[in-house]
C-alpha cells in the first residue's frame, strides 16, 4: 500500500515586493526613524579640543613654553663651552674646574674649525683629523695609565674632550697661517709657539684633572707635545 503525506500548502504574497539592497557594514535599519545610528556631540568635541597659546590642554600635556630648550635635551651647554674656551686662551691662568665635566661638544666645534681653516688652505683634511684626534687620544690614554699603574683614574671620553679643547691654539694657527707666506721662518716660529701653548694647558689639565699626573708631568707634557707637533706639520706641509 502507498502512504499518503500531507503536504502543506504554498501561499504566495498578493504583491510584488522588491528587497533594496544595502551598504556593506551598515547597520540595520531601525524601526523607529527618529533615533540616529550614531550622534555627536559638537559641543564635548569643541570642548576636548586643544587650544594652542592657551596654559594647558585638556589632556594635561604641558605648554611649548616649558619645553626644554633643543641643545640643552641634546646634553649641548653652550656657556660652559665658552666658558672652557675662554679659559684655554690663557695659558698661564689655566682652570681645571672648568673642565671636570667632560663633553665632546666644544672639540667637535674646533675640530670642524679646523678641517674648514685647511680647506681654505686647499687641504681635505677632514677625516685625517678626526681619525689622528681618536688616534691621540687612544694614544694619551694607554701613556697614561701605564705611568699611574692602578691609582689611574683618567677615561678616555676625558681624555678626547681635553685634546679637543686644547686644540684651540692649532685651530688659531690654521687660521693664522693663511695669511702668512708657507715656507718662511715667521710660520715655524709661529707653529713652535701655538705648539708649546697647546702642549702646556693640556699638561696642566691632566695633572689637575687626573691623579698621579704630577708625578709624570714630564713625560706627559712629551706625549702631548708629539701630538700637537703632528698636527702642526699637517698646516705647515
Amino acid at each position: 500500500m502507498s502512504k499518503e503525506f500531507t503536504v502543506p500548502p504554498v501561499i504566495f504574497p498578493s504583491g510584488p515586493q522588491r528587497r533594496l539592497p544595502t551598504a556593506p557594514f551598515q547597520p540595520p535599519r531601525s524601526s523607529n526613524p527618529g533615533i540616529p545610528f550614531m550622534s555627536f556631540d559638537i559641543g564635548s568635541s569643541a570642548a576636548s579640543t586643544p587650544q594652542f597659546g592657551s596654559g594647558t590642554t585638556s589632556g594635561g600635556n604641558p605648554n611649548f613654553d616649558d619645553e626644554l630648550p633643543l641643545l640643552e635635551e641634546l646634553g649641548i651647554n653652550t656657556k660652559q663651552i665658552w666658558n672652557k674656551t675662554v679659559s684655554i686662551l690663557n695659558p698661564f691662568k689655566v682652570k681645571p674646574d672648568l673642565h671636570e665635566d667632560a663633553d665632546l661638544s666644544g672639540p667637535f666645534l674646533f675640530l670642524m674649525a679646523f678641517g674648514l681653516f685647511q680647506l681654505l688652505a686647499g687641504k681635505l683634511h677632514f677625516g685625517i683629523i678626526l681619525g689622528w684626534v681618536t688616534v691621540a687620544s687612544l694614544f694619551l690614554y694607554v701613556v697614561f695609565n701605564m705611568m699611574a699603574g692602578r691609582n689611574g683614574n683618567l677615561d678616555l671620553y676625558r681624555c678626547l674632550s681635553l685634546i679637543g679643547y686644547c686644540m684651540l691654539p692649532i685651530v688659531m694657527l690654521s687660521a693664522a697661517t693663511l695669511f702668512v707666506p708657507q715656507g718662511g721662518l715667521v710660520i715655524f716660529v709661529m707653529m713652535g709657539v701655538f705648539v708649546m701653548w697647546s702642549t702646556r694647558v693640556c699638561t696642566q689639565l691632566l695633572v689637575e684633572l687626573a691623579s698621579c699626573g704630577d708625578e709624570h708631568r714630564g713625560l706627559i707634557a712629551y706625549a702631548c707635545f708629539l701630538i700637537y707637533m703632528l698636527f702642526s706639520l699637517l698646516i705647515v706641509f
